[in-house]
C-alpha cells in the first residue's frame, strides 16, 4: 500500500511521531501506543476530556488569589492519581486550597487534625458492638473519602503515620481481619508546617517518597494580598466554590491521561535526570557527589513519566515534550533527593542541586 507523504504531512508536525519498532519478541505482546495508530483521534481526545478542568481553574480561582504553582501541582495530584504534600507556613490557604478543590470535583470530602494522641483507628475505623443484635459491627473511619486532607501530618505518631501509609500505597485498609478498599478515586493531600518541629514527629524518608509531589508554597506579593484582603476581610460574605466536575469525570480523565504518548527520547531524558541524582559525575557535575547523600530512586522514575503525562493533559496535548518534564521535575524529585551535612552546612538545598542538574542534562 502507497501512502502519499502530503497526507502525512496534512496531519501537522505537532501530532505526528515517526519511530522505528523492533520486533516483539516471542510470547511477549508488543506495547499499543494510540498516539501513532491515530494522532489526530487522541489530539482530540485529549481536548476534549480535559476541557473541564478549565471550569475547575475557574471556581478554584474565585477562592484561591495567584499560587497557580500549587493550583496545578493539585491538578497534576489528581490526573496522575499519586498523594500530594504541601509545605509551608501557616495562612497560605493550604486547606482552602484542598477543601475547595474536593467540592470543584465533586465526592466525598475528609479533613482530619493530625495530633500527638491520634490513634489509628481514628483512621481506618473500628469495630462497634451491637447490644441489639449482639455482634460487632465494623464502623469504617473518615479515611473512606475520595479526598482526605491530613492536616499537619507530622503532627501525628509513627502507628498513625503507618497506618495511613497502607492506605496511600495500596488503596486498601485492614479493619478487624478483614482487607476493604478505599473508593475511587482516593487521594490524599497532606500538609506539614515547616518551621514549627516542637511536639511533631517528622516523616521518615520511606514515607514522604511515598508522596507523588511535594509542593512548597511562598508569600503572596503584595497585589495578590491586597486582593486576598478584599475577597476575605473586607467582604460580607466570602466568595464560594461551584462543583463542575464529578469522580466519574476524574477516572475518564485518568484514562485519558494514560494516552498520553512519551517517546523514547522523553523517556531517556527523564531516566537521565533521575540516574544524575546518583551518579553526578556522568552529567559533567562530579562536585555534587560530596553533597548528595542519597539520589531519586526508579519511583522517582515512575512519578515524572506519570506527571509529566498529566503536564501534557492540562495542555491539551496528547504527546510529552522536555519542558512538561522540567515543569515536574521539581515537584517530583526535590522530596526524593537527601543532602548530606556538607551541604546543609554551606546552605544548598536539594533545590538547587536539581537545578544544576536540570541545567547540564541534554535536552532531546
Amino acid at each position: 500500500m502507497t501512502i502519499s507523504v502530503l497526507s502525512l504531512l496534512d496531519l501537522g508536525a505537532s501530532a505526528l511521531f515517526f519511530r522505528l519498532v523492533p520486533t516483539p519478541l516471542a510470547g511477549i505482546p508488543e506495547p499499543k501506543n494510540e498516539a501513532m495508530s491515530d494522532p489526530l483521534a487522541l489530539s482530540q481526545t485529549i481536548q476534549t476530556e480535559s476541557a473541564f478542568l478549565r471550569e475547575v481553574q475557574q471556581s478554584l480561582a474565585r477562592v484561591l488569589v495567584g499560587q497557580e504553582a500549587m493550583v496545578r501541582g493539585l491538578l497534576i495530584g489528581v490526573l496522575a492519581d499519586g498523594h500530594v504534600l504541601l509545605e509551608g507556613l501557616p495562612g497560605l490557604a493550604k486547606s482552602l486550597a484542598v477543601s475547595s478543590l474536593a467540592r470543584t470535583l465533586g465526592g466525598s470530602f475528609c479533613r482530619l487534625q493530625f495530633t500527638p494522641d491520634l490513634l489509628p483507628a481514628d483512621l481506618i475505623g473500628t469495630q462497634v458492638y451491637n447490644p441489639k443484635t449482639g455482634e460487632w459491627d465494623v464502623k469504617k473511619g473518615p479515611l473512606f473519602a475520595n479526598f482526605v486532607l491530613a492536616d499537619e501530618i507530622n503532627r501525628a505518631p509513627a502507628k498513625v503515620q503507618s497506618a495511613l501509609l497502607e492506605a496511600m500505597q495500596e488503596r486498601q485498609v485492614s479493619l478487624a481481619g478483614e482487607t476493604h478498599l478505599l473508593p475511587k478515586p482516593f487521594l490524599v493531600l497532606a500538609t506539614q508546617n515547616p518551621v514549627e518541629q516542637e511536639g511533631t514527629y517528622p516523616l521518615p524518608e520511606a514515607q514522604v517518597d511515598r508522596f507523588l509531589l511535594k509542593i512548597e508554597l511562598g508569600y503572596p506579593s503584595r497585589e495578590e494580598e491586597i486582593e486576598i484582603v478584599q475577597r476575605m476581610g473586607l467582604l460580607s460574605q466570602a466568595p464560594d466554590v461551584q462543583t463542575v466536575s464529578s469522580p466519574e469525570q476524574i477516572l475518564r480523565a485518568r484514562e485519558a491521561v494514560n494516552q498520553v504518548y512519551v517517546d523514547d527520547k522523553i523517556l531517556g531524558y527523564l531516566v537521565d535526570l533521575v540516574t544524575a541524582t546518583r551518579e553526578p559525575e556522568r552529567v559533567g557535575l562530579p562536585d555534587l557527589g560530596p553533597l548528595i547523600l542519597y539520589g531519586a530512586s526508579p519511583r522517582a522514575s515512575i512519578a515524572l513519566a506519570r506527571c509529566a503525562r498529566a503536564q501534557a493533559f492540562l495542555e491539551g496535548r496528547g504527546y510529552v515534550t522536555p519542558q512538561d518534564v522540567k515543569a515536574v521535575g521539581f515537584d517530583v524529585m526535590r522530596h526524593r533527593v537527601l543532602v548530606t551535612y556538607e551541604a546543609e552546612a554551606e546552605e544548598i538545598t536539594s533545590e538547587g542541586l536539581l537545578a544544576q542538574i536540570f541545567d547540564h542534562v541534554p535536552v532531546p
